[in-house]
């Protein structure tokens, strides 16, 4: 019962959180699929970036080491992020803008890619450190 208050929590805060990053960053792309980026895509991703960070979440409450090593949280979420970026602009379903600031070597967006990372080791932060399921 405890995972699941757990669970729902890291979704409330991933969703917050991803909601917030994901209108911030739009300004940043031009297009999605050739369209314009509505409310609804960015819905969409958001509640994409929150199942993913609850899903991730399990992992993270039930292996002690992971509950003691939130970091890898940022590691997972880093690599994770990369590979959705580099299909994503390979497929052309979204491209950046000028604004965006490129990673070089790799040519993908700096805010997408610390997206998943810095959002699920923050959420894991203030949801399962210092809990009782953390002891």
């Amino acid at each position: 019962m405890m995972v699941i208050k757990k669970s729902a929590r890291i979704f409330l805060l991933a969703f917050v959180a991803n909601l917030i990053w994901e209108n911030l960053h739009s300004l940043l792309y031009a297009h999605y699929r050739d369209g314009e980026i509505t409310q609804f895509i960015l819905l969409r991703a958001t509640l994409f970036d929150a199942v993913f960070i609850t899903l991730l979440g399990l992992f993270f409450l039930g292996v002690p080491y992971l509950r003691k090593n939130l970091w890898w949280s940022i590691v997972i979420g880093l690599a994770a992020a990369m590979l959705i970026e580099i299909y994503a602009l390979s497929t052309g379903r979204w491209a950046y803008n000028d604004l965006m600031p490129i990673i070089p070597l790799l040519g993908i967006g700096l805010t997408p890619t610390i997206q998943l990372g810095l959002l699920s080791y923050f959420s894991y932060k203030l949801v399962i450190k210092n809990s009782p399921i953390s002891r």
